[in-house]
């Protein structure tokens, strides 16, 4: 008697599609809750930093060469513009980094090297205060001598950094927030933090399409209105570089590596604004900045440890970040109203 072919049972392919679908839609979510915080409208919102002294003298926090450690993730945009600053002002000798990198299977950032007491930031953290339960960010101030984190928010501590240490910077007569530009630079930041800064999160870190279409619109609409005012002034507060270059930058160097790609902000890239683009090049060929950029670090972090946005890991290999070397003609340019040109207000 003739053999019979067994006849395989299989799910219907629909069906084994539409399972898939609401697995992984579930797991997203709740990985997304863990990574991301959002409103009822799905909106991302960024939670507040809980360290928040100043260093000023006769305080508990006086400024000493040597005494304090600048705590950074060399891909994070926050503990960047931490970085850029301690460059511009060159504080290199003066306040020595700690680098930390996130770990794609534990979830936390760890220390690079061995030996400074802890083996991830949260332990410090919880040096800092004993049975800490909030978020373990960079970047960090941390002071030695009390053994504790001074400050671990990022508008705050590129503050401390420009003017708090000028006895022991070796560029003490750069002022990034001079008293006469300080209204616009606020106004610039106000503007850009929200629309920008941490607009791509809100871009990248949506749970809806309307709050992420919300946020996509504005972050363009806001870049569009730059380019058009970086057509006649060299920096956002005129022709002098200021703390509101700073904190836009950090974000201008991930756009078109990071941004633009993994966060879905994908209307224009950076090297397509006429402005935009040799605005962010002269930055980056500011005295020391081009050292606090490191691109391989920024997509490795990024797309390797971001797991609901990228479960697969694949690393891209471009832009290519010698574009950024490339001359960029801006610095003839001057203000046509200095210090008094300020950005448009968001609609």
């Amino acid at each position: 008697m003739a053999d019979v072919p067994k006849i395989k049972a299989s799910l219907p392919p629909g069906l084994i599609v539409r399972l898939g679908k609401t697995v992984w839609q579930t797991m997203w979510q709740v990985m997304m809750a863990r990574l991301a915080p959002t409103d009822n409208s799905g909106a991302y919102t960024r939670p507040a930093s809980a360290f928040r002294q100043t260093v000023e003298p006769d305080s508990t926090y006086e400024p000493a060469a040597g005494r304090y450690r600048l705590t950074v993730g060399m891909g994070c945009p926050w503990a960047h513009r931490t970085l850029v600053t301690w460059a511009l002002k060159g504080l290199e000798a003066a306040i020595p980094l700690w680098r930390v990198s996130p770990s794609p299977n534990e979830g936390v950032w760890l220390f690079d090297h061995p030996g400074l007491g802890w083996r991830s930031l949260p332990e410090l953290y919880q040096t800092a205060q004993a049975g800490y339960g909030g978020r373990s960010t960079v970047p960090v101030l941390w002071d030695t001598q009390t053994q504790t984190v001074v400050n671990n928010e990022s508008a705050d501590l590129i503050k401390i950094l420009n003017s708090a240490f000028n006895a022991v910077a070796t560029r003490p007569d750069l002022d990034l927030y001079p008293e006469d530009l300080q209204a616009t630079i606020d106004a610039w930041n106000d503007r850009t933090y929200p629309a920008i800064n941490n607009g791509v999160y809100r871009c990248g870190f949506a749970r809806t399409q309307a709050a992420y279409e919300a946020a996509c619109t504005l972050l363009f609409d806001t870049l569009d209105d730059i380019d058009q005012q970086l057509a006649h002034q060299r920096y956002l507060a005129g022709d002098r570089l200021t703390l509101a270059d700073v904190r836009l930058f950090t974000t201008l160097f991930r756009f078109d590596a990071v941004y633009h790609g993994l966060f879905k902000c994908d209307r224009r890239r950076l090297c397509d604004y006429r402005h935009l683009w040799p605005y962010a090049r002269d930055l980056y060929q500011q005295p020391g900045v081009a050292d606090t950029c490191d691109l391989d670090t920024i997509r490795r972090d990024y797309y390797g440890n971001l797991f609901p946005l990228n479960p697969g890991g694949i690393i891209p290999l471009g832009p290519d970040p010698q574009a950024w070397l490339a001359a960029h003609d801006r610095t003839t340019m001057t203000a046509t109203a200095n210090a008094a040109v300020a950005p448009l207000a968001n609609e």
